[in-house]
């Protein structure tokens, strides 16, 4: 348990309201009171009494019996008289004063806010809390309910919840996928066990790293799906193919896993070259992807091992009829048979356009070339932000009073923002707060609506915005500072502009000006300032020289002031059921509401008059100036600094955060010596983000390089097989173009993630290539063979990995709207690189391998005649 802070409550306390105009006429400090108070209330030990065997405790028993036992406290002597604390003030047993409010459905309420302490688990948290609840509904009156208006978790729960269903749907869809292709129940069964011996191990490498179940290590299972499969696909694939050719099954077994082999090797060290730098970025993408990239690390490469063990061992005693084409009878066996003459028709056209691609290779390279520069200008239509925003059945809205406004003006206010939000039949129940959490004061007030479960709601919290946004500006007196929901990633609002420099009133004059630009940027809406406007103040400027002649100081104006107005805490009185209760002195709330008030408050004078000492009106002494003041000051490197805020409606908000800084940067040229421009917010992140996700996509394109070279022997044939990962570009931009997808923090994972997927089908080519070659073909009829052989595992693993995604992609379950840009871009860029990769791919080979002949030949003619 961390931190807990009570809203809204008051407690109760001994509240004794001086009369300052009796203070005056009998010559009493409001000091003398309170000192009088402490030292009359007290239980002291005086020591002990010894009688031979026998001890006794002496204990001076002086505390207050009751609240009216309080007003016959002595708390002077005047004329020899005594003067009681009833005589200078009311002593009443009542409540506080209330400072903060609390509101469910406008019902005044009590709220209590709980706060994890750090690295402790949020779930288990919340569920001892609601367990200690139920232990204490039992000990209320009937009257008094506890309800959960806000519960972080149950964002968690959903998220957590819909991923394991990703899990599920995208397993079912890819064994179907295979069940499809391979036409045989055992051959599934025996490709299929990969995914849970896979995930199993999965687990176990995650609990010996100390990673926890989340929303990102079980996304990371959910691309798994599809990759964790790929490698049993392509072993069974191969093994089936050689059965077909009429071997014995176990011989069929061994040859077919040896021949794939450094396939299989090559496509997974690729994964888990990309993988591993993803787990150890930097920045807030490096911890939120960590667990991530390990975790789909382990996994690919625990289903690298199964295939190569499990896979070649059930093939080899499980003998499959199905593998010579014998399906049986029935619809399912009529369709296999169906989709296997499909394939057979699919794998002869393909075999004819790549005969045409080898024929005019330029021209095929001049298609790839165009595609990719078609690619770069599309980049423009796609938005930009730091994280998108999840619909978590919840929407947000802060607001603020003018500055100076009351606890009771606030509250008016604040019914007219529930009402609308109530007007909107999406919120079931509102939750709202005064002066809690950061930007505390009366004048501020925050509203939770909680909404119907996205399923049972037409439109979505971001389409919600617009319309709520519209009728709350129609209420006179607030200005609305944020809407929407928060986001437990980034840094507040997504766009966030500091000027710092050194004189308040330039940074003022220079907020406004960037203010107005921001304005007039589509899209920018809730324009905030960290600096609000000024808080009224009165200013008690002492008369120094006539305070002097009438024996008052600063301290004595202070030690009058403080008490009489912000109250003071005097002693404790214990109450008949044990509780202890503040006691506070103070004014009467209608005694200090006016500057009339305030001057008549009697200061003690050090003088003495022959009837006690002198007292001073504090008009006598002071001059009272009502002027205004600077509400919130705030330092940053050791600068001051104005921040302006603002939320993006209709547009990504990266891609309105960069025309904001571009606006920023065009004041630039303008700005005095000593003031500069600071991006914050999640533009910052963005930016901060994308820049070490460059950093681990240029490793990992390293990695794959150094691997691939080492696996096959060749410094040259990994640049034919590397040159699918510019092709799956256009894919990412068109398929984030149809889903109306960003450009985020996921989107970019899933870019990266493409790198080792895309490479997975030009490896197969090209290693199959290479043993025809070894064989003694020809180089273009070895391509061809490795065409027509591995377009069929090819297309599965691809279908595989894009069924596996499209649960994930389509958003089904709540609060899928954050990762849903992974899927989107891995499906478009998967998608897009096989269709260009199994005919590029094997064309740049041959002008490569052709090239690089051509180069040894006039190598070996500069050696044999040397110049």
């Amino acid at each position: 348990m961390g931190r807990i802070s009570i809203v809204g409550g008051v407690k109760r306390e001994v509240q004794v309201y001086v009369d300052p105009a009796r203070l005056e006429s009998m010559r009493v400090g409001i000091d003398q009171v309170i000192a009088a108070i402490r030292a009359e209330n007290q239980e002291i030990p005086a020591g002990t009494l010894v009688n031979g065997s026998s001890e006794r405790v002496v204990q001076i028993k002086a505390r207050i019996g009751s609240v009216a036992d309080f007003g016959k406290i002595i708390i002077a002597k005047r004329g020899g008289q005594p003067i009681l604390l009833n005589q200078v003030a009311t002593v009443v047993d009542g409540d506080e004063e209330a400072e903060s409010g609390a509101f469910i459905d406008g019902i005044r309420a009590v709220s209590m806010d709980i706060v994890k302490s750090q690295g402790e688990n949020t779930i288990a948290v919340v569920d001892a809390v609601k367990l200690s609840m139920k232990e204490l509904e039992a000990t209320l009156p009937p009257d008094v309910k506890l309800t959960v208006v806000r519960d972080s978790s149950n964002s968690i729960r959903n998220s957590v919840n819909s991923v394991k269903r990703n899990i599920i749907e995208g397993a079912l869809l890819t064994i179907g996928i295979v069940f499809l292709f391979l036409g045989s129940w055992r051959s599934t069964v025996i490709t299929g066990l990969t995914l849970p011996i896979a995930l199993i191990g999965t687990f176990l490498v995650m609990g010996i790293m100390g990673f926890s179940i989340n929303v990102i290590s079980m996304l990371a299972l959910s691309i798994c799906v599809g990759l964790l499969i790929d490698d049993a696909i392509v072993v069974r694939e191969n093994i089936v193919r050689h059965q077909a050719m009429g071997k014995h099954h176990r011989e069929a077994a061994l040859e077919g896993t040896a021949e794939i082999g450094l396939a299989v090797v090559a496509t997974t060290l690729t994964i888990v070259a990309v993988f591993l730098p993803i787990g150890y970025m930097d920045g807030i993408i490096g911890r939120f992807f960590k667990q991530f990239g390990i975790t789909v690390a382990f996994a690919v490469l625990l289903s690298m091992f199964i295939s190569f063990t499990l896979d070649p061992m059930l093939s080899s005693i499980w003998k499959d009829p199905a593998v010579n084409g014998q399906y049986g009878r029935g619809p399912i066996a009529w369709v296999l048979r169906k989709f296997q003459s499909l394939m057979t028709k699919l794998e002869s056209l393909y075999v004819r356009l790549l005969q045409w691609g080898l024929r005019w290779r330029w021209a095929t390279m001049l298609l790839a070339v165009v595609s990719f520069a078609i690619a770069i200008p599309m980049t423009k239509f796609i938005g930009k932000e730091f994280v998108p925003q999840a619909d978590n059945n919840e929407l947000y809205v802060q607001f603020y009073t003018p500055v100076g406004s009351s606890l009771e003006l606030t509250q008016t206010k604040l019914k007219q923002v529930e009402a609308v939000l109530k007007s909107f039949e999406q919120v079931t129940q509102t939750y709202a707060t005064i002066n809690t959490g950061i930007t505390q004061g009366k004048n501020y007030a925050t509203v939770f609506a909680k909404l119907k479960p996205r399923s049972e709601r037409k439109i979505s919290v971001a389409e919600m915005r617009a319309p709520v946004r519209q009728e709350l500006n129609r209420i006179a007196g607030i200005t609305v500072t944020d809407l929407g929901n928060l986001s437990s990633v980034g840094s507040g609002k997504p766009i966030q502009i500091g000027i710092q420099g050194p004189d308040q009133q330039q940074l003022e004059r220079i907020g406004a000006e960037l203010t107005n630009k921001l304005a007039n940027i589509d899209g920018v809406v809730d324009i905030d300032s960290s600096s609000k406007p000024a808080k009224p103040i009165v200013a008690v400027e002492l008369k120094r020289s006539v305070a002097s002649d009438l024996g008052i100081g600063v301290n004595q104006v202070s030690a009058a002031l403080r008490p009489l107005l912000a109250g003071e805490t005097a002693t404790t009185w214990k109450a008949p059921d044990d509780e202890n209760y503040e006691v506070k002195i103070r004014l009467p709330r209608d005694a200090r509401d006016s500057l009339s008030d305030l001057g008549r408050l009697p200061i003690t004078s050090s003088l003495q008059d022959s009837d006690g000492p002198r007292m001073v009106p504090l008009r006598q002494v002071a001059e009272l100036v009502e002027t205004i003041g600077p509400s919130q000051i705030n330092r940053s490197d050791l600068s001051r600094e104005l921040r302006i805020s603002a939320n993006a409606q209709g547009r990504a908000p990266g891609t309105v955060g960069e025309e904001a800084q571009a606006a920023a940067k065009a004041m630039e040229t303008s700005l005095p010596p000593g003031y500069r421009f600071v991006s914050g917010g999640a533009t910052k992140d963005m930016i901060e983000s994308f820049g070490f996700a460059a950093q681990a996509l240029g490793l990992a394109v390293i990695f794959i390089y150094m691997i691939l070279a080492s696996q096959f022997g060749s410094f040259t044939q990994p640049i034919a097989i590397m040159l699918s990962l510019p092709l799956s570009l256009i894919g990412v931009v068109i398929a984030l173009i149809s889903w109306r997808s960003s450009l985020n923090m996921f989107s970019v994972i899933g870019f990266i993630l493409l790198m080792g997927l895309v490479t997975k089908n030009a490896i197969l080519l090209v290693d199959f290539a290479n043993q025809e070659r070894l064989r003694g073909i020809e180089k273009s009829q070895a391509l061809l063979n490795a065409a027509r052989v591995r377009l069929r595992p090819i297309l599965m693993t691809t279908l595989a990995m894009v069924f596996g995604m499209f649960p994930l992609a389509f958003g089904l379950g709540e609060g899928t709207e954050q990762r849903a840009p992974l899927a989107h871009a891995v499906i478009g860029g998967v998608i897009a690189s096989t269709l260009l990769t199994l005919l590029v791919v094997p064309v740049f080979y041959s002008l490569l391998d052709g090239g690089t002949t051509k180069l040894r030949r006039r190598l070996k003619i500069a050696m044999k005649y040397p110049l």
